[in-house]
Order: structure tokens, then sequence, then C-alpha cells
């Protein structure tokens, strides 16, 4: 049996995961645009060759992260079934479905 808790925990990792996963989507466009700038800068090849590990890792991160979400947001849609089978309501189950929505709207673009 879901209770409220579980599905407030449940919509916060799956928001905490796409806050992550925003952040180093962020974190490998600037890695990328700043080994781009040292290159035409002529900058040091063993510098050089650090950032470029820095932004492979940077970019490995990011299906990584979506794996979580995905996991995530299948336990988050689990429960919030549960919830609409004893036809319980609330501002919970609506943050959850928004959630769902905006999860799912990343995913297909």
């Amino acid at each position: 049996m879901a209770t409220v808790r579980d599905l407030k925990i449940k919509t916060s990792t799956c928001k905490r995961l796409l806050k992550e996963l925003h952040s180093y989507e962020k974190e490998v466009e600037r890695e990328a645009a700043k080994t781009a700038n040292m290159k035409e800068s002529g900058a040091d090849p063993y510098d050089l060759k650090q950032q470029e590990n820095v932004l492979a890792e940077s970019r490995m991160m990011i299906p990584d992260c979506h794996k979580r979400l995905e996991a995530s947001l299948a336990d988050l849609q689990g429960i919030l079934e549960e919830f609409k089978e004893e036809s319980k309501g609330g501002p919970e189950i609506d943050e959850a479905e928004k959630v769902v929505v905006e999860i799912k709207t990343l995913f297909k673009g």
C-alpha cells in the first residue's frame, strides 16, 4: 500500500534527477566551449588532454543520469497508479503527474 510519504519521496527523487540531468548537460556545453577555446588558443598539449578527459567524464554522466531518471520515473508511475486505484486525491498526485509529464516530454525531445 502506497503512502503519501512514498509518493512525495518518489516525486522529489524524479525532480532531483531531472535537475541533475540538466546540470550535466550544461556542464558538457561549458566544458566543450572551454576545450574549443583551448584548442584555438594553442594551449599546452598536456592541459588540452586533461580538459578533454574532463569533457569525456562529463559526457559519460549524462547516459547514467538518464538511466537513473528512467528507473525513478517507472517507480513514480507505479506508485501513482496505486494511488489512483485507491482513488486518493490531493495536491501530491497533481505534483507527481506534473513531474511525470515533464520527464516524458524530455524523453520524447
